[in-house]
């Protein structure tokens, strides 16, 4: 585990970063704006999770808190770092949890009828928040996939992720009795 004695370095005052492994790199490079993002969503779960949600979300989310910090740590490192250190990292098998979850959830919701608007409850709409900054940590991945190596499992689990927290909004608002907003194509 990393233990910070110390929050500040005044090593950043210049617009530059270190990488997991070491090396210097601008604040605005890729690579930190994808890890940086899926920090973003970690936060965002958070305030969802803070702002109280059912049960079953309750249980769920801190873990996959705990895989985006996996996920984060596999952006930190370039690929030829990820062999000097043992790092954790996201593999298949999260992905297949994710769409477990996803089949579990939609068939107590039920099958999409019509687009949904984000909305609800305030946990449905923080869901919907937070898959919404999970669709754009996976654009910016996708990206950065074009130009460096990526973990094997990163962009299928943000793929999958995002489904995730769409049918976890619709389930927040199933357990507490709330209507989902509908797409009203007239209006």
């Amino acid at each position: 585990m990393p233990r910070l004695t110390k929050i500040y370095t005044r090593k950043g005052d210049g617009g530059d970063t270190a990488l997991g492994g070491g090396q210097r790199v601008s604040k605005d490079s890729l690579r930190v704006e994808a890890y940086g993002t899926v920090d973003e969503l970690n936060s965002v779960i958070g305030v969802a999770l803070a702002g109280g949600l059912c049960v079953r979300l309750t249980g769920l989310l801190p873990v996959i808190q705990n895989e985006l910090f996996h996920l984060g740590s596999d952006l930190c490192f370039v690929q030829e770092d990820k062999v000097k250190y043992a790092l954790p990292e996201i593999a298949e098998r999260h992905v297949l949890v994710l769409e477990g979850l996803i089949d579990e959830m939609t068939a107590v919701v039920g099958p999409l009828e019509n687009f949904i608007l984000p909305g609800g409850t305030l946990g449905s709409a923080q869901l919907h928040v937070a898959r919404t900054v999970c669709r754009r940590a996976e654009r910016i991945v996708t990206t950065l996939a074009k130009e460096e190596a990526i973990g094997a499992y990163v962009l299928a689990y943000l793929n999958r992720l995002s489904d995730a927290l769409f049918v976890m909004a619709r389930y927040e608002n199933h357990q507490r009795g709330v209507a989902e907003p509908l797409w009203d194509t007239l209006a």
